[in-house]
């Protein structure tokens, strides 16, 4: 447990719970850097397969602290960005978002860094930095549109309004939408459907996927030679699978 964050590990999921409650989770440097670090651990593991990111109380991030910002907080480095994810670029291990209240401004842009959003039915969406004379710098103005076109985007972040799970659903940005209770089971749900597969295929199909995304040309992406795939290919587990599917048995994955 650190600061400003609760971390669990077990069965090959990192669960990590933003920790600062009294403020709704805002962000500060400080917390940045620290989840900057708890990610970086998950990326060394190679038992950790899949992460699920929520937040402790009522929010899940209510974005960056301004309070900290005007008190003259401390500026700390965070060259991984908001919650140690919006600027880093090298995760091939997938990241699920369980948006358990509020995700304002920063807190969306965490959200949209991730691979999945699980949404609370009490969660709430939101850019709403043009508001208080910012912008949604720190990924949300270039990852929203990527995601669900520049139109649907612009209509939230020229308007800065919030937006509801289910309208979240309608726009593309959130995969699912659950009771609040049934949050953290239901994120796990889906971290333990991927934990079923093979953790390098995983890994090269996130990478193909958004590299490809990024992509000049759909010919371009095909004919792309990834480290990835590479990886997947020389591993044990490519060997395993097609082994385990003859002999009608559940693979035994090892990640290597």
């Amino acid at each position: 447990m650190g600061e400003f964050s609760i971390v669990e590990k077990a069965d090959h999921v990192m669960t990590v719970r933003i920790n600062r409650p009294e403020r709704l989770n805002a962000l500060h440097p400080p917390g940045n850097a620290e989840l900057g670090e708890v990610f970086d651990e998950f990326a060394r593991d190679d038992d950790l397969w899949v992460a699920i990111i929520t937040g402790e109380g009522r929010g899940f991030s209510a974005g960056n602290d301004l309070r900290y910002q005007a008190e003259g907080g401390e500026r700390v480095p965070m060259p991984r960005g908001f919650g140690g994810l919006t600027s880093r670029f090298d995760l091939t291990k997938p990241v699920i978002a369980a948006v358990n209240g509020v995700a304002m401004g920063g807190g969306f842009e965490i959200a949209l860094a991730c691979d999945l959003i699980i949404a609370s039915d009490q969660a709430k969406f939101a850019l709403p930095e043009p508001k208080v004379g910012l912008a949604a710098l720190a990924g949300g103005l270039n990852r929203l549109p990527r995601q669900i076109g520049p139109k649907r985007a612009l209509g939230m972040i020229l308007t800065g309004r919030h937006v509801s799970p289910e309208e979240g659903v309608q726009l593309g940005f959130v995969n699912e939408v659950v009771p609040h209770e049934e949050l953290m089971s239901a994120a796990m749900s889906w971290a333990k459907q991927i934990c079923e597969c093979a953790p390098l295929s995983i890994r090269a199909s996130k990478d193909v996927v958004y590299q490809s995304v990024d992509s000049a040309s759909l010919q371009d992406a095909m004919e792309a030679n990834y480290e990835s795939v590479q990886a997947m290919i020389k591993s044990e587990d490519f060997i395993e699978g097609p082994k385990a599917f003859s002999e009608k048995r559940p693979p035994r994955w090892q990640g290597k």
